[in-house]
């Protein structure tokens, strides 16, 4: 049982990176930064796999994009993606996948409490890269907030409201045919 369920764990993980490599790099460019699919990804493969096999696949992904898949918002990838001044938004989104999968574990799934979770996710997520696009870039934090936060919110609160119940109906379907 114990090699079924190693094997079920790497193979659920390999299939969400799989999914964030074909879906994260759709975006639309509005600046520094785009409006793209990865947060909602994030969401659902956090509400479907829970934190840690989330955490897993995602680190999956962002190895395969460091190496230089194209597999990062615009079909872009490298270490210079990465480290550069839009990369600490896709270091952040670590804390997205822990904060949000936590509290979604620790409330069994609640709804409402789990978007509260998500949105302090990507709070925590927006305060890493706002700091490290500042770093990079030597902009002002009124600068930074304007170019690199303030378009996204709503996008990324719609992005939560989708997301997490789209994620709990998943869970709740393999829950019920025994796949999860």
């Amino acid at each position: 049982m114990k090699k079924r369920s190693a094997l079920y764990n790497m193979t659920v993980c390999a299939l969400m990176a799989a999914l964030m490599c074909v879906l994260c790099p759709l975006s639309i460019p509005i600046g520094p930064i785009p409006i793209s699919l990865s947060i909602l990804v994030l969401i659902v493969t956090t509400m479907v796999l829970g934190t840690w096999r989330a955490l897993v696949s995602y680190t999956v992904y962002l190895l395969l994009g460091a190496v230089g898949m194209p597999v990062f918002s615009g079909f872009q990838g490298g270490l210079a993606k990465l480290a550069g001044p839009t990369g600490g938004y896709l270091v952040g989104f670590f804390l997205i996948i822990a904060i949000g999968g936590v509290v979604m574990e620790l409330t069994h799934g609640n709804p409402w409490l789990t978007m509260v979770g998500m949105a302090v996710g990507v709070a925590a997520d927006y305060a890493l890269g706002t700091g490290w696009f500042m770093l990079q870039t030597g902009s002002t934090l009124a600068h930074a907030l304007d170019v690199c936060v303030y378009p996204f919110i709503p996008f990324d609160l719609g992005k939560i409201v989708l997301g997490v119940p789209f994620g709990l109906l998943i869970r709740k379907s393999l829950e019920k045919a025994g796949l999860r």
